[in-house]
């Protein structure tokens, strides 16, 4: 089972914010390269505590880059989705949702957010934005709850977006996939060998 990422109508380019002070960097070493991600521990707590907790517990080891969301055939556009595809031998319970709107966290280049159904769903399935999305944060003035409450940025690449437009290139297979999602889904998913925190990484 795959997690529902809905598609991003909202586009613009802006510049990347700046960190907050209290982030935590990890590391996922993949099959194409190392990924380095700073997670904001203190503007989205809740939703980076979960994900230190997949690292920590090796959840998210063994675990597959499976989905590329294409949004344009001439140029890079869209996400890259990965995690535990709702396995219950590597899933924790769901985390509360925490808007963008409230953490200051959003979906700009190389952003990393949780994957979910509904708000308060959200497990151990994330996506690392290729392009801006900014269709994915909150959007308060919306009447559909899943604009309205967005989806749950929490962090943010730092090292590795070359290894992130690798794996966005990977062949897809046409075939594979549910409804609107149907052929997203990349031919040969990318393992994540490892995810660790850098300082134990580099231990």
């Amino acid at each position: 089972m795959t997690y529902r990422f809905v598609l991003a109508a909202a586009l613009a380019l802006s510049p990347v914010s700046a960190f907050a002070q209290a982030t935590t960097d990890i590391i996922l070493t993949t099959e194409k390269g190392d990924i380095v991600i700073a997670l904001e521990t203190e503007r989205a707590p809740i939703t980076a505590a979960n994900f230190l907790r997949y690292v920590d517990e090796k959840r998210l080891d063994g675990t597959v880059f499976y989905r590329s969301m294409q949004l344009s055939k001439d140029k890079p556009d869209g996400l890259i989705q990965g995690g535990t595809q709702f396995d219950p031998e590597r899933i924790l319970p769901p985390i509360a949702h925490e808007r963008t709107s409230a953490t200051g966290v959003k979906h700009t280049a190389g952003a990393i957010s949780m994957a979910r159904y509904e708000p308060g769903t959200a497990t151990g399935d994330f996506s690392i934005m290729v392009t801006p999305q900014h269709g994915l944060d909150a959007n308060p003035a919306s009447e559909d709850e899943t604009f309205r409450e967005g989806y749950a940025a929490f962090g943010h690449v730092v090292q590795g977006m070359d290894v992130v437009l690798a794996i966005y290139n990977a062949p897809l297979d046409p075939d594979k996939g549910e409804g609107w999602m149907k052929g997203q889904m990349i031919a040969e998913p990318v393992k994540i060998i490892s995810a660790r925190r850098v300082e134990a990484a580099t231990q």
